[in-house]
């Protein structure tokens, strides 16, 4: 009996198909699902005030020849190695990193990158008061190029803890926009690989490789992937403590005043 009933949904769902347009079926197989993102988190730290002073977030690229050391003091931070290696102190034991690896610049705590026999470049995320940002960088030798850095602080933090992390994103080829949503606290993006767009306000953005981006809070928009390639984003992200990064919907009308 079951495998009667299985049978004649099976029937069912195959008229209903063969009933479908060709042509719309035909395109969703090209544009492909929508789906969710594929989210690795890398290195994360907890905050636990934001309120003392305005807050800012800077992204800069980080270039090191081969058998050479810098070092940073400042501000919390992040490291993400786009190529070579590195030997990375300052939060304890000595740690190797390679391409695609995450790491924490503690606050307040010296750190030292190092290369070997091949030179490296890494992006560097800051999160810094407004008078930190100038200083917010690795010293010489190495090379260091500014991408990006708030002109106005981050709006809308509330007095508790907060999370910051470091978090890569991958959304698979020809992705559809996913719905709708926004960020409960703000971030800021380097498009590792590919290309995708972003859709807000009406409007649709292309972003490339090597670009940065960002987001603060309540701006309801939309990532989407036409491309061929998987589209890669990586993302500093500040959030409450306990709430959601990302959320769905649209956000009460109180909340973006």
């Amino acid at each position: 009996m079951k495998s009667m009933q299985l049978k004649l949904r099976w029937a069912i769902m195959a008229c209903v198909l063969a009933q479908l347009p060709l042509h719309s079926r035909d395109s969703s197989a090209q544009q492909g699902p929508t789906s969710t993102p594929v989210r690795t988190v890398l290195a994360l730290t907890s905050l636990p005030s934001v309120v003392d002073v305005p807050l800012f977030l800077k992204l800069s690229k980080v270039e090191l020849a081969a058998d050479k050391s810098a070092n940073y003091f400042g501000p919390v931070g992040f490291i993400y190695v786009l190529s070579g290696s590195l030997t990375a102190s300052g939060n304890g034991s000595p740690q190797a990193l390679h391409k695609d690896d995450g790491h924490l610049a503690g606050a307040g705590k010296m750190h030292s990158f190092a290369t070997g026999s091949e030179p490296a470049v890494f992006l560097h995320f800051v999160l810094a008061r407004a008078a930190e940002l100038e200083q917010a960088a690795a010293r010489d030798p190495a090379v260091v190029t500014e991408l990006y850095r708030m002109s106005r602080p981050i709006s809308h933090l509330k007095r508790g803890p907060y999370e910051f992390t470091l978090t890569r994103v991958k959304f698979p080829p020809r992705m559809r926009p996913n719905p709708p949503h926004y960020r409960s606290g703000a971030a800021l993006y380097y498009v590792l690989s590919g290309s995708g767009q972003f859709l807000a306000d009406g409007k649709q953005e292309r972003k490339e490789t090597g670009m940065p981006h960002f987001e603060p809070f309540g701006w309801v928009h939309q990532w989407g992937n036409s491309g061929d390639t998987p589209l890669e984003l990586l993302q500093a992200n500040i959030s409450e403590e306990g709430v959601p990064a990302v959320i769905m919907g649209h956000p009460p009308a109180t909340s973006r005043q």
